[in-house]
């Protein structure tokens, strides 16, 4: 073994098998579908930035919301991309590693930032009077920070596992991207220690999380039930939804991915779900947050209208 074995390979992306017609056509889509993300969460930064009615913790967390599904694209499409368009499907170890702290560290911290929406949707729902004390500027400052923190140390956590060890043999990694289960079954060491950190990291950052805006969820519920005008919970609840469809798409699929015990036949289903995320995910928050919030699209609306004005 030692003679074939290697600290730094090449590996090989085998991703989907497709004709050449399928393949040109599947580059069509996932580059209408990148520029789609490009466009929607650039125009969410962008009236957040110009409107001062935006400016407010909520849309504040959902400026970095915007940032990580620009970044999480970025750090994984554009090698699909190439890989269709010049049918060719080496990534380098080196490569490989970046690609996976990338997506590791953009994903999990979409987690920490969507417990602190949930915590600031919270605050304004159960103690409205208290909201503008509790979430301070330098609070949410230091949230977006921790949240930052704590994504991105879990992605270095299995970064050092990762490189410790060796790949012999075959590298051919059946995904089409460096997907940190996929890698791990393509080395000849012991993987055992790498999957307990995954797994703890998964619960880390999906299931502490959940748990915390379920918590959240529930008093919101109850507050939102005590109100006696009808209006109120409609406005209450609508101030929520969005959220809630958000944190239901997106831990669904990741709990799906990491949570669940892999047999070795999921592989082929974990790809599809993975492709899904990071096609559909980043276009689903500026979907959610823009078609479903009034003060968007009012932010929306007064910048065309000044357009139109030059």
């Amino acid at each position: 073994m030692g003679g074939n074995q290697s600290w730094f390979p090449d590996f090989i992306l085998v991703g989907f098998q497709l004709s050449a017609k399928l393949e040109v056509f599947f580059f069509c889509i996932c580059c209408l579908l990148y520029m789609s993300n490009l466009l929607a969460n650039g125009m969410i930064l962008a009236l957040i930035w110009l409107d001062p009615r935006l400016h407010s913790p909520m849309y504040f967390f959902l400026s970095h919301l915007a940032v990580i599904d620009i970044s999480y694209a970025s750090s994984n499409l554009p090698k699909l991309l190439e890989n269709l368009i010049r049918h060719k499907n080496t990534i380098s170890f080196v490569s490989c590693a970046m690609e996976m702290v990338l997506y590791l560290g953009f994903a999990s911290t979409e987690c920490m930032i969507l417990v602190v929406m949930s915590y600031d949707r919270y605050v304004a729902i159960c103690h409205p009077l208290q909201y503008t004390v509790i979430m301070s500027w330098t609070k949410c400052k230091v949230l977006a920070i921790i949240s930052w923190s704590c994504g991105f140390s879990v992605a270095i956590g299995n970064l050092i596992f990762f490189l410790r060890l060796p790949y012999c043999g075959s590298q051919e990694i059946n995904h089409f991207l460096c997907e940190i289960l996929a890698v791990l079954k393509v080395a000849c060491g012991d993987t055992s220690l790498n999957r307990t950190f995954v797994f703890a990291g998964g619960v880390f950052i999906l299931v502490g999380p959940l748990s915390l805006m379920l918590v959240s969820y529930m008093h919101i519920l109850w507050a939102i039930l005590k109100i006696q005008s009808k209006d109120g919970r409609k406005k209450a609840f609508s101030t929520c939804s969005s959220h809630l469809c958000v944190v239901g798409f997106y831990f669904g699929i990741a709990m799906t991915v990491y949570l669940v015990p892999d047999n070795g036949q999921h592989d082929e289903q974990n790809k599809i779900i993975s492709l899904f995320y990071t096609l559909f995910n980043p276009l689903l928050n500026p979907l959610v947050y823009s078609l479903r919030n009034a003060q968007v699209k009012a932010a929306f609306k007064k910048v065309l209208q000044k357009q139109r004005t030059l």
